[in-house]
């Protein structure tokens, strides 16, 4: 008998449920809030940046990414430094302190992540997850 594929919408509605359910599971790890540690991730990955710069990838009001980079700075976690070509603007950039958080944020997130990978998923199951990365990886990119 073939497999019965489940409607798009419920199939849409199950990924984001269940997708919901490990980010929540991964939130509970000790670290930054989530707003900080989006902010900390961008500028490691993408290097020094505007705080308008950085509202508009994180999608938030350039007010309320000012108040969460002037926190990050209030904690030692990211500096400021003048635009060279543009003195009325200021990059913001991670400091060793915030490098530091963030790498062990996801030191600790990863590790629960492995452990609950490795304990609750067989080898081939496994597979089957790092599989259906790559359709995931299409779906968020879209």
């Amino acid at each position: 008998m073939p497999i019965q594929e489940p409607p798009t919408a419920a199939l849409a509605h199950e990924l984001h449920k269940t997708l919901g359910r490990v980010v929540r599971r991964l939130r509970t790890e000790p670290g930054p809030s989530v707003g900080r540690l989006a902010v900390l991730g961008r500028l490691d990955r993408d290097g020094p940046s505007s705080v308008s710069a950085l509202a508009a990838c994180e999608r938030m009001r350039p007010q309320s990414m000012a108040q969460t980079v002037h926190d990050l700075e209030t904690e030692g976690l990211v500096s400021r430094r003048p635009d060279p070509a543009d003195g009325r603007r200021a990059f913001v950039e991670l400091t060793a302190a915030g490098v530091d958080l963030l790498q062990s944020t996801r030191t600790r997130r990863e590790t629960w992540l492995t452990e609950a990978l490795e304990r609750e998923l067989n080898a081939g199951e496994r597979a089957l997850v790092h599989e259906a990365l790559a359709l995931l990886s299409r779906v968020a990119d879209a």
